[in-house]
This record gives structure tokens, C-alpha cells and sequence, in this order.
């Protein structure tokens, strides 16, 4: 199917915009009114400029309060509309969004709505041009795709037909069902949009919230897999109102937007059974099934060395063509670079290794959703390891670890300090990552691992800091074996901000109380939570005076669910990176939300280690 964006879309100029549409690999645009009105472009210009990138002008949009209103006004409506028709035929655009009326002046009265869009559709055919009729989730008398239906059935005219948004249609909580009921060649247009889930007036929502398919909540799939079992065989157009992407770099966007009807096309295809008509998948996702890995890169590795073997870990080997040591407990591995490129603030988290079960498939997937393939410098004897880059430039790589029918890339570190502390301490693996995006990747971020990594969100937090609200939406597989927390700070700027930018390791634990006494006793710097969390959480949970007291004693937090319970605490931070271990009781399944904003008080209260 052709993959068209409006421009609206994006940030920048007009011509910016065609550019990083083209860029992307778009087959089409929808030029937004706007968007010509205040270039200094000429129709022409944009043209040629769109034909140069291979792009088809879709439509020409939007029109607005023309249908259902007294002969004045539409006698005024005419005359615009004959205006707009002549700037479209220089454009080479030969389809024209109408909008339901929104203004107080429309007239409810169906019959003269189809009146009036039926001479609109005349006029339309004169010029060659196809009216797309779109009901507006705010329209004042229609509202929804059904009663716009009706309208153009009764106007009954071959050059008048709909224009279906997905966003519309889902804001109102319409059933999209009835759709298969049109006859696709009655759509003219299909718009694409995802959001997530707002308590707020539909106007608010719709003009700030949207996003593209798959970083939202909404079925956009669902609805897609409905139009297509009509027939119709128009372009999958992405129509997204979003603050941040109006001020994030175009050609990001473009591809962003890119990778989401990738992905889209691929839930439609797996909703219609892989036989969804004109519709291309990439490679099946290659779940991942743990962590093999945690790099650190730190301008020294003694304090973070100092800091992991106070939890228990054992350097056991060092990269035999590089400066990055290996440390190890049970399954949890850390890599410290000391080679790397030096963050401002120290030790930051760099990188993060995958347990895949076949490397090069999640190569392959990564790449046809556009994620860029990292070049890498390898010995001779380096084991083979890929990997791609997130947005907040997070190096993933895909690794099979310890295999036999594989290269592990543990080979490339020396065993000869090989410590048996590292199988026999109380921290078993990783239980997750939290990574701060920058604030105009967070969207992107979460698309990125939903769709390259097959990774599952969850629903979208904010979260208290002492300095405004930290957004937080965390990915994982189904059961669990990866888990990812993307964080940001988004709500007002104070003269710690960069502090903001934190990133952590948590470790999973199946004896917290011993691996925090272990810790304690190994001078390990503990995070302080105030007596007043202690206080607070008796009040909240009866947990018996015994237990109360070991939590106060050890630092310790502790959440719990329908599934189980859980209890953390954590470490200093050094630099940009904090560690916490977890012990998760019976199936628990969150990350200690509740918590959060304690922590973050903590931290703010506390200032960094340096390292190095």
C-alpha cells in the first residue's frame, strides 16, 4: 500500500518538510493549508518539488464549515471553495478534505447537509477533484464516520465519498465494525493517527496529544484491518497534531513515522492472518529472553569496580584488545569501559546486551525498521557482535551468550581472575534497566522497542519529582525475562536538571535482606530514606513490628500487588548511574512506583559521586 504523512506532521519549513518526507521513503504527502499559505514556495514550486521526490500530492486539506448552513453562507462557501479548487489544480492535487462543520451557524438538518455537499461535489467534478467528507470527533451536528456515511449515501454523488481518521473514531469510542459495511471504493481517504489515553476535551487532545500508531493506546491496527476487508485501496496516511514533534528535527520525525506504519502494516497483516491486500511485513520480531549485559562507560574503573564488589560482584576478566573489564554475579554482568568516550557527569549507562536466539534475525528486523546498524571495530579473534542504536543513542546488541553452537562474546575477556564469588552472591541477573530519554525522544523510544524488539508496554506514569513530574512507561516481554524502563523529566527546568538525566541497573536478588547487609558491611553507599517513609508505610501496610524494623534497618522500600510483593533499595549515585536490587515476592509485577518519587527526593537531596 502507498505510505503518505500530511505536513503538518513535522517541524519546519514547507520545504524542510517534502524534503525529510521524501528522505523517509514516503510515497506521498497531504499538503496542510498552513503549510503553503506561509511559504514562499509557489504551488508550482511544490509540485515539482514533491514529483522530484518521488512524492504524490494526496490531498489537499483541510476545508472547513461548509455543509448544512443558510444560503448565505454558502454562497460564501462556493466562492471560496472555486479559490482553493484552482490552487489544488496547480498543486496537481486531486483530492480535498472536507471537515464536518464545527461552527454555532450549522443547521442540523441531514438533507441539507447532502444538498449542499452534492453541489460541492459538482462543482468538485468540473475540476477533476474528489471531495473526501470527514466527521470531525467535535463536529457540531456530525460527529462520527456513521452519520457522515449517511449524509454522502443521500448526497449520492460519484465524486463526493468519506475521508476516515482513526483518531476520530476512536476519541469518540466508536465501534469501527460497521465500516466493513462501506463499499471501499466510498473511502476516499484513510487518516492515521495514535494517542494515549486522556482524561480531556477532544479539541485539547486532539490538536496536542497525537502520535503516530503504536506510541499511544489507541487500536489503530484493529481499525485498519476494518477498512482494508472493504476493498479500499487509497494511501495509509499518517495526520498527527503533536507539540513535541513540531519542535523535534524533521527528517527524525519522518523517519520515526516511517518505522510506525512499518510496524502498523505488520499488526494488520498478523490481524487479517498474514493475507491483508497490498499490505508488507518486515522479519518476524526475535524476542529477546534476557540481559546479557550492562556496559558502563566511566573515565576510570576503579570507583565503579569498588561499588560492584561491594555488592557482591567479582571482576572476572578484562577485554583482551580493549580497556573494558567483565564483572559477574550469577547471571548479572556488567562491563565497565574506561575507553569509551567520557560523559560530562561521569559514568553513564552505554550499552546493553540482549540474549537473542538468532542474532542476525535481530539484525535483519532492527534494520527494515529502520533502526541504524552500529559499525564496530573487531580483532581478529573478537567474537562476532552486532548492534543497533536507540534513540537516546543507547547501543543494543544481540548476543547468545555461553552457547555452543554460537561465538560467545565472553570468549574475548580473559578467565584467568575468574572469581567463584561471582556464582555464589545473592544477586541472580538483571532484572531491569532505566534509561532517561531526552524529552522529544520519549515517544520514539517507546515505539522503538515496542516494534524493532517485540517488547510489550505499559501504561504511561507520572510520576512526583521535588522539581516537577517524571514521565515513566516501561517495555518487557511477556514473562518478564527483559524489562525496560524509559523515563523523562518534562515538567519544568531548575538548576539541577541534568541531574535528571539518571540512569540505573537493577538486580534481581533472591535474599535482599542479605545482599543489603552484605553491602552495608562492605561500606557500600546506601541511599538514605527518610524515617517519615518508614512511618508512612506502617500507617499504609501491617507487616509486623519485625518486619518494619528490618526495612527502617536496611534502607529497605517496599510495594506490593495483587500478584506479590517487593522490596529495594539502592545505591549512590556515581555520575549519571545509580544500582538498585530487587527481590521480587510471588509474581509482583511492577518496579516500585509508588516508591519513585521518595527515591527522586533522595537523590536531589543527596549529591552525585564522582568518579574519576
Amino acid at each position: 500500500m502507498r505510505r503518505s504523512i500530511a505536513t503538518v506532521s513535522l517541524s519546519g519549513s514547507l520545504a524542510d518538510k517534502l524534503t525529510a518526507i521524501g528522505a523517509a521513503g514516503f510515497d506521498g504527502v497531504e499538503i496542510f493549508e498552513n503549510d503553503l499559505l506561509v511559504s514562499d514556495m509557489s504551488p508550482e514550486d511544490v509540485r515539482d518539488r514533491a514529483a522530484d521526490l518521488g512524492l504524490a500530492v494526496e490531498l489537499y486539506q483541510p476545508f472547513r464549515d461548509f455543509e448544512a448552513v443558510p444560503p448565505d453562507l454558502l454562497a460564501g462557501g462556493l466562492r471560496r471553495v472555486e479559490h482553493k479548487f484552482a490552487v489544488m489544480e496547480r498543486l496537481g492535487a486531486r483530492r480535498m478534505l472536507v471537515c464536518s462543520n464545527v461552527s454555532p451557524a450549522a443547521i442540523d438538518d441531514d438533507v441539507l447537509a447532502a444538498e449542499q455537499l452534492r453541489r460541492l461535489a459538482e462543482r468538485a467534478a468540473e475540476h477533476g477533484i474528489r471531495i473526501a467528507y470527514e466527521a470531525l470527533a467535535w463536529g457540531t451536528h456530525v460527529s462520527d464516520y456513521a452519520h457522515a456515511w449517511r449524509i454522502v449515501r443521500m448526497a449520492d454523488h460519484p465524486a463526493l465519498g468519506l475521508c476516515l481518521d482513526s483518531f476520530h473514531i476512536s476519541a469518540r469510542d466508536v465501534d469501527p465494525y460497521a465500516i466493513r459495511a462501506i463499499p471501499g471504493d466510498k473511502i476516499f481517504f484513510l487518516q492515521l493517527a495514535d494517542a494515549p489515553s486522556l482524561p480531556m476535551d477532544v479539541l485539547y487532545w486532539s490538536r496536542h496529544y497525537r502520535c503516530f500508531p503504536g506510541q499511544g493506546d489507541m487500536d489503530v491496527a484493529g481499525l485498519v484491518a476494518h477498512v482494508l476487508r472493504t476493498g479500499y485501496d487509497g494511501p495509509l496516511s499518517l495526520e498527527v497534531f503533536n507539540d513535541i514533534f513540531r519542535q523535534a528535527a524533521s527528517m527524525r520525525t519522518a523517519q520515526d513515522a516511517m518505522r510506525s506504519l512499518i510496524a502498523l502494516e505488520e499488526q494488520v497483516g498478523l490481524r487479517a492472518g498474514g493475507s491483508a491486500a497490498g499490505v508488507t511485513s518486515p522479519p518476524r520480531p526475535v524476542v529477546p529472553s534476557g540481559f546479557a549485559f550492562a556496559e558502563l562507560a566511566a573515565p576510570s574503573a576503579a570507583p565503579l569496580g569498588e561499588l560492584l564488589e561491594a555488592l557482591g560482584f567479582a571482576r572476572t576478566g578484562v577485554h583482551s584488545g580493549k580497556p573494558v573489564e567483565l564483572w559477574e554475579q550469577g547471571a548479572a554482568r556488567v562491563l565497565v569501559n574506561s575507553g569509551s568516550a567520557e560523559s560530562p557527569d561521569g559514568p553513564a549507562l552505554g550499552a546493553i546486551g540482549l540474549e537473542s536466539p538468532d542474532p542476525a534475525a535481530s539484525v535483519k528486523r532492527a534494520e527494515a525498521l529502520l533502526a541504524p546498524v552500529l559499525p564496530r571495530m573487531r580483532g581478529p579473534h573478537d567474537a562476532p557482535l552486532d548492534a543497533v542504536a536507540a534513540p537516546d543513542g543507547t547501543e543494543v546488541f544481540f548476543c547468545r551468550t555461553a552457547r555452543p553452537d554460537h561465538p560467545s562474546w565472553t570468549d574475548d575477556f580473559s578467565t584467568g581472575r575468574r572469581s567463584p564469588a561471582a556464582a555464589t552472591g545473592e544477586i541472580t541477573h538483571v532484572d531491569h534497566v532505566a534509561l532517561t530519554q531526552p524529552w522529544h525522544h520519549f515517544d520514539e523510544a517507546s515505539l522503538f522497542y515496542r516494534s524493532v524488539l517485540g517488547l510489550r508496554p505499559h501504561e504511561s506514569l507520572e510520576l512526583p519529582d521535588p522539581y516537577g513530574l517524571m514521565r515513566s512507561r516501561a517495555v518487557s516481554t511477556e514473562d518478564g525475562g527483559v524489562r525496560i524502563a524509559l523515563n523523562v523529566a518534562h515538567v519544568g527546568a531548575h538548576d539541577g536538571s541534568h541531574d535528571l538525566a539518571w540512569q540505573h541497573i537493577a538486580f534481581a536478588s533472591g535474599d535482599i535482606v542479605a545482599a543489603a547487609r552484605r553491602f552495608r558491611a562492605s561500606g557500600g553507599p546506601v541511599l538514605a530514606i527518610p524515617e517519615n517513609y518508614y512511618d508512612d508505610l506502617e500507617a499504609r501496610h501491617d507487616l509486623g513490628a519485625e518486619r518494619h524494623r528490618l526495612l527502617r534497618e536496611l534502607g529497605l522500600l517496599y510495594d506490593r500487588d495483587e500478584h506479590g510483593e517487593f522490596l529495594h533499595f539502592y545505591t549512590e549515585t556515581t555520575g549519571r548511574v545509580f544500582f538498585e536490587v530487587v527481590q521480587r515476592i510471588g509474581g509482583y509485577r511492577g518496579y516500585g512506583a509508588v516508591n519513585a518519587p521518595v527515591r527522586l527526593a533522595a537523590q536531589h537531596a543527596r549529591p552525585r559521586r564522582r568518579a574519576g
